[in-house]
């Protein structure tokens, strides 16, 4: 994976937890074992949706 992948990755799965609640951003490795998963395409297509919905709901708020 590139730079570029990397970083959308990253920006699409937000932070992660720790056992400590301490919140950090997915190493390179973690990305790529996602990357590889069949549950990414499950998350981008459900963040695209959220996304969709709240530009929608947008939308509607600047028309009044």
């Amino acid at each position: 994976m590139n730079v570029f992948e990397n970083r959308v990755l990253r920006k699409l799965s937000g932070l992660k937890r720790n056992a400590v609640t301490e919140w950090r951003r997915l190493n390179n490795e973690e990305l790529t074992d996602m990357y590889y998963s069949a549950i990414i395409i499950r998350v981008i297509t459900l963040r695209r949706m959220r996304r969709k919905g709240h530009v929608a709901s947008m939308q509607d708020r600047r028309d009044a």
